[in-house]
């Protein structure tokens, strides 16, 4: 994973941004300290160490004796560099809301039914060509009490973990056509709306399964000017 950040201030939101509202409690209020890296910043456990393949949970609707609820759906991509050169051994976990918009974990109390075939986490590997594919169910939206009637279009987290636990990225895929990207402030807060269109996956027909499941793909670069928000 790459660690240029040079353009971040293009790219990325700012820590504190007035309409998302929780960042107030968050963005630091004295100028950042630039700290070296020392050997246990910079060297770490491989992604096929941290996740052996008998622990491969890909699958999120195989992880319990029934089927989950909801449209089944395929998220595939490729993580790439700067340079568009694969990332290999990448440890990638998402995590996200069942169909009805709740998450399984005891700080959602979204009054929104639970389903007990879903757990919403999964985690893989990226292969020789950075390629990573997760089953999964469509999450639902969700209120979160930002502002005045809120809701979250649905969206996947992502985290991506690189050479070392300080190269890690977290992000969210959203969907494309959603009326409520329009209205959310996460969203919004990246400062171009070029970038935000990178967070959208797009709609892909070609890796649909037929009569089984719709397929989106997610493309991720990592630093540089395509550099992912």
């Amino acid at each position: 994973m790459s660690a240029d950040r040079r353009h971040a201030g293009r790219v990325d939101p700012p820590y504190l941004h007035g309409d998302y509202r929780s960042t107030a409690l968050r963005a630091p209020r004295r100028r950042p300290l630039r700290i070296s890296y020392g050997p246990s910043e910079l060297t770490g456990p491989s992604g096929s160490a941290l996740l052996p393949a008998r622990r491969d949970t890909s699958d999120l609707t195989r992880q319990h004796p029934g089927e989950p609820l909801g449209e089944r759906i395929i998220v595939h991509g490729r993580i790439v560099d700067a340079g568009y050169r694969p990332l290999p051994d990448m440890l990638v976990e998402i995590w996200q809301a069942n169909a009805a918009g709740r998450y399984a974990h005891d700080a959602d109390r979204h009054p929104a039914p639970l389903d007990p075939n879903f757990t919403g986490a999964g985690a893989c590997l990226t292969d020789a060509e950075g390629r990573f594919r997760f089953v999964t169910i469509k999450p639902g939206a969700y209120p979160w009490k930002n502002h005045a009637n809120a809701w979250r279009p649905a969206h996947i987290h992502f985290s991506l973990l690189g050479r070392c636990f300080s190269q890690r990225l977290i992000t969210q895929m959203y969907f494309p056509g959603d009326p409520l990207l329009a209205h959310d402030p996460i969203f919004k807060s990246i400062p171009s709306p070029a970038d935000r269109e990178r967070l959208i996956a797009l709609f892909d027909l070609s890796n649909t399964v037929e009569e089984w499941a719709l397929a989106y793909r997610f493309d991720i670069t990592l630093g540089g000017r395509e550099g992912v928000p």
